[in-house]
């Protein structure tokens, strides 16, 4: 009989884990472990195996999704949250800068000095054009343009022949009247002592006398004609009236010259430069403020930088209906002869502003369909708006006549769209900061 021989199993408790397929919850292991345990060591070995049950994994699942979606909806709420933030801080700077950022004029009623700049033209004090008083042909001439002259001085002489024998023949004529004046006079002479005796009758004496005179006035005559043929001979040496400058000649030797002014261009002009006269055309609105003996500066292209001192000297007193311009004269010194008649000026005028005026800046104008108006700021940084009427136009500046008091805060740039009562943000401007001078700080 065959002996059964099994073999001996640990009994002391201590089970060695099999591993195990989570996939197949345990139910696959090795086959050689299968086919070396019996069933009672199965069961002993399933009792003692770690594997986690079906139903436990299931609830630790849920347990992790249940954290997970509370995790999801925190998260969700918080984006929700800073974004609802940035939202609301996005419209408060919005709505910040949608407030337009303006600066102040500051208004000063103390009257001001306002400078007048007008265009002016330079004139010789005397300018005179030289005609010739005799026809005929320029024999030479003695000055050229440039030239200083003194009065009297021979500019010119022309050949007058024809008015040389006018002359002459006056002298004849002369001659003949009086030769005809004594035998008139010898006549009477004789004639008269015979009235006593009457062998001539006094008709015949009448006559006598009557001729004598009709002599004498023709006598007269003559020497008036030679007189002022004598006179226009002289015209034949040019000379200059006065003192001056040649500024221009219009003449050559042999050109034939025709008497008066209405025969062509003057034979020369002179003009006294030491003085010069300036023409401006001062606006209807400031003629009352330019006063007779105010003083002015005249500057011109040819000298940059420099200034010559004028003087109001007359005005016209009269406004120009098509311009509505007062011309005004003023007088500038020129001894040294740096300044050219002629010659275009800029002349400035300074006049003293009218008291209880204001000054802005042309930008602070508003004008549209309801008038000319400037932008206030009111209580709690408001616009208002207010009707103003222009004193005097000053080019950047506009002097204001009336429609702001001293205490108003005047927008210097009011921006388009600006309507009434709206909010505004005012900004400072930033005064320049002063610097110590290197100097003082050693000191």
């Amino acid at each position: 009989m065959l002996e059964h021989t099994t073999p001996n199993l640990d009994t002391s408790g201590e089970v060695v884990p099999t591993p195990v397929d989570d996939a197949n919850n345990g139910q696959e292991t090795s086959g050689i472990a299968d086919t070396a345990k019996s069933p009672d060591t199965a069961r002993a070995a399933e009792g003692a195996s770690p594997v986690r049950k079906p139903g436990r994994s299931r609830l630790g699942l849920g347990i992790f999704g249940v954290v997970a979606i509370a995790g999801a909806a925190a998260l969700v709420s918080t984006g929700i949250s800073a974004r609802q933030k940035s939202e609301v801080e996005l419209q408060q700077w919005t709505e910040a800068q949608a407030i337009p950022s303006v600066t102040l004029v500051t208004l000063n009623a103390k009257p001001g000095v306002v400078s007048l700049n007008l265009p002016g033209r330079l004139q010789a004090n005397d300018s005179a054009p030289i005609y010739a008083r005799v026809s005929g042909y320029v024999k030479d001439w003695k000055v050229d343009i440039g030239a200083s002259v003194k009065a009297g001085q021979t500019l010119a002489e022309i050949e007058a022949p024809d008015q040389d024998q006018q002359l002459l023949q006056a002298k004849a004529d002369l001659a003949n009247a009086k030769s005809a004046e004594v035998l008139a006079d010898v006549t009477l002479k004789r004639e008269r002592p015979l009235l006593q005796s009457q062998t001539v009758a006094q008709q015949e004496i009448d006559q006598r006398v009557a001729d004598l005179a009709s002599k004498q006035a023709a006598v007269s005559s003559g020497e008036a004609n030679v007189e002022r043929l004598e006179a226009l001979s002289a015209y034949k040496t040019v000379a200059a009236p006065f003192d001056g400058l040649i500024t221009q000649r219009n003449t050559d030797i042999g050109s034939l010259i025709s008497a008066g002014s209405s025969a062509g261009l003057a034979m020369f002009v002179v003009s006294d430069v030491h003085t010069l006269r300036v023409y401006i055309n001062v606006p209807q609105n400031y003629a009352p403020d330019v006063k007779l003996g105010s003083q002015a500066t005249v500057s011109v292209p040819e000298y940059p930088g420099r200034s010559f001192p004028a003087t109001v000297v007359a005005s016209a007193r009269s406004v120009d209906i098509t311009s509505g311009t007062t011309q005004m004269q003023l007088s500038v010194d020129n001894a040294k002869g740096e300044l050219m008649p002629g010659a275009y000026a800029n002349v400035k005028v300074d006049l003293a502003g009218v008291a209880g005026t204001f000054r802005i800046p042309v930008s602070a104008l508003i004008f549209d369909e309801r008038g000319l108006r400037v932008a206030t700021v009111a209580q709690d940084n408001r616009v208002a708006f207010k009707t103003v009427t222009i004193a005097r136009d000053l080019g950047n500046e506009i002097e204001l006549g009336s429609g702001v008091a001293a205490d108003d805060h005047v927008i210097a740039t009011p921006p388009d769209g600006l309507a009434e009562g709206d909010e505004i943000h005012i900004v400072e401007l930033q005064q320049p900061k002063q610097t110590t001078p290197k100097a003082a700080l050693a000191q």
